[in-house]
C-alpha cells in the first residue's frame, strides 16, 4: 500500500535528525524535535513512514512508560532506551532516533486536578539533562569515560503548553506544529484507500465533504466499510459459535470480498460517524453525572469566559437545579408536602404563556403555547435542539435519554415533539438548546412531567 508522506513532514525530520549526525562548526543543534497538532492527524503515522524511507531504527518510549509505582525508574528507562539507541547505531552502522508517543499525557500538567507526581519531575530532569550532554548519558550507579553516539529524540503530543516549560524551550527543543493541507489531506485519504480503487475524483470529494474531520476519520470510515459483512458472518455462523469458528477451528478464515466504495455509499458512512461524534459531545453527561467538572478549566484556556458573555445564560430553573430539587423532595420524610419544581416557561412573564409562536415561525394544536415559544425561542438563537426524556426511577440519578436533535428547521422539531409527547406519556420530557460551535448546553428546560398536564 503506497502510503503519502507530506513533502513537508518529510523535510522538517530528515534535516532535524541529519543535522543531529552532523559537526556543524559552532551551531548548537536542539537534540529534542516535538511535533505537535490536533488529535488522530497522523502524526506518529507520518513519523513511522520517514524512518522507513530513510532507513532509520527506531527506539519506541509509550506516554504510559512515564509513570511507575516505583519513584526513579520511568528516568531510568528513558537512559536505557536512549543508550540502547546509540548501541544500534554502533552495531548496525545506521542512524537511530528516540521517539516518544503522546508525551504531554504522559508528562504533561493539563489542569490544576492532575497530579504531578516526582516521577514526572524527574522525567522532565532527565529529558532536559540529556538534550543538554548527549553524548555523557550515565546510568544510576555507574560513570563511563567514553562518549556515546548522540541520538535525536522525537516527540509527539496535542497540547506542549501542558509541559514544564524549561524542557521545551529554544535549543533544547525545536517545535513543529502539524496541521495538514487540504493537498496533504487529499494525499493521504488517497494512501488510504489505493488498494481499493477509489480514483482521486473521489477522495478529492470525500475529503472537501468533511473538511473538519481529522485524518483518522478515513481509516475508521474504511474499516466501518467492512461491518456488513462481518454481522452478516456472525449471523450465519451463530452468536454462540463465532468464537469457536474464528479462534478454535479447522476451517479458514473467512474471506471478504470488496465492499462497496461508492462516493455515495462512503459519504454515507461518513455522516453515520459525525453524527456519532456529535451526540457524544452534545451529551455531557460527564457534567450532569459530575458537577465538579463544570468548574474544571483547562489551564490556559481563555475561550470560556467569551463563550460564557456570548450566549444567556441557562433558565433559573435548569434540568441539573430540578433534579437537585426532586432529590431533596424524594429524600425528604414529608414527601407529600415537598412538590417537584415547575418546569421554566418563556413567555410573557404572568405564567399563561402569549404567543404560540415567533412571528413566521411554527406552531402547533397538540402543544401548549409555552413549549411551541421555548421550542422556537431555542431554534431562533441558532441552537441546535435537543429533545430528551427518561422515566421516573432514571430522572433521580439525572440521566437521559436522547430522542431526537434539530437545527434550523422549526417545523420538523415540532412535529417530532409532538410524536415524543404522545409516546412518552409517562416520562419526563425535556428541551436542550446546545451551541453547535463550542458544543456546549446553554438550556435545559422540562416540559412534560409523568401524570401532569403539559407544562
Amino acid at each position: 500500500m503506497g502510503y503519502y508522506i507530506s513533502p513537508r513532514f518529510l523535510d522538517k525530520l530528515s534535516v532535524h535528525i541529519t543535522k543531529n549526525y552532523l559537526n556543524l562548526p559552532g551551531v548548537k543543534v536542539p537534540l529534542l524535535l516535538g511535533i505537535h497538532g490536533r488529535k488522530g492527524e497522523g502524526k506518529s503515522f507520518q513519523c513511522e513512514l520517514v524512518f522507513e524511507r530513510m532507513g532509520v531504527e527506531v527506539i519506541h518510549i509509550s506516554a504510559g512508560e512515564l509513570e511507575s509505582p516505583d519513584a526513579g525508574d520511568p528516568a531510568r528507562m528513558l537512559r536505557l532506551r536512549y543508550r540502547e539507541a546509540a548501541e544500534l547505531v554502533k552495531v548496525r552502522g545506521k542512524m537511530a532516533v528516540l521517539l516518544i508517543n503522546d508525551i504531554d499525557a504522559g508528562a504533561g500538567r493539563v489542569d490544576e486536578y492532575t497530579q504531578y507526581t516526582v516521577n514526572t519531575q524527574l522525567v522532565n530532569a532527565t529529558l532536559m539533562n540529556i538534550a543538554d550532554n548527549p553524548t555523557n548519558v550515565q546510568l544510576p550507579g555507574s560513570y563511563e569515560l567514553e562518549p556515546i553516539q548522540r541520538i535525536p529524540i522525537i516527540v509527539t503530543g496535542n497540547d506542549f503548553s501542558t509541559l514544564y516549560a524549561p524542557m521545551i524551550r529554544d535549543g533544547r527543543m525545536e517545535k513543529y506544529f502539524w496541521e495538514p493541507t487540504r493537498e496533504d489531506r487529499i494525499g493521504i485519504v488517497g494512501g488510504i484507500f489505493a488498494v481499493d480503487d477509489v480514483n482521486r475524483e473521489d477522495v478529492v470529494r470525500l475529503v472537501d465533504s468533511f473538511p473538519d474531520q481529522a485524518i483518522d476519520f478515513y481509516s475508521a470510515l474504511r474499516s466501518r466499510l467492512y461491518d456488513e459483512q462481518v454481522r452478516r458472518f456472525i449471523q450465519d455462523v451463530g452468536l454462540e459459535r463465532v468464537s469457536q469458528r474464528v479462534v478454535n477451528s479447522t476451517e479458514r478464515l473467512p474471506e471478504f470480498r470488496k465492499p462497496d466504495f461508492s462516493l455515495s455509499h462512503l459519504l454515507e458512512v461518513g455522516a453515520e460517524i459525525v453524527r456519532e461524534q456529535e451526540r457524544i459531545h452534545e451529551m455531557g453527561l460527564a457534567e450532569q453525572y459530575n458537577k465538579s467538572l463544570s468548574f474544571n478549566r483547562k489551564l490556559g484556556d481563555v475561550n470560556h469566559s467569551e463563550r460564557d458573555h456570548a450566549y444567556p445564560p441557562a433558565p433559573p430553573h435548569s434540568a441539573s437545579q430540578q433534579a437537585d430539587s426532586f432529590y431533596r423532595a424524594y429524600e425528604s420524610p414529608h414527601q407529600d408536602a415537598v412538590q417537584p419544581p415547575q418546569a421554566y416557561h418563556s413567555g410573557n412573564g404572568n405564567g399563561s404563556g402569549g404567543s404560540s409562536s415567533y412571528s413566521g415561525q411554527p406552531s402547533s394544536t397538540k402543544l401548549t403555547p409555552e413549549i411551541v415559544t421555548e421550542a422556537n425561542r431555542i431554534l431562533g438563537q441558532g441552537l441546535r435542539l435537543g429533545i430528551e426524556f427518561v422515566d421516573e426511577r432514571r430522572f433521580r440519578t439525572n440521566s437521559w435519554n436522547s430522542y431526537a436533535t434539530f437545527q434550523g428547521n422549526p417545523a420538523e422539531a415540532i412535529a417530532a415533539l409532538e410524536t415524543c409527547l404522545s409516546e412518552q406519556q409517562k416520562a419526563y420530557i425535556r428541551l436542550v438548546g446546545i451551541d453547535p460551535k463550542a458544543r456546549h448546553r446553554l438550556i435545559e428546560t422540562i416540559v412534560h412531567r409523568p401524570q401532569s398536564k403539559v407544562a
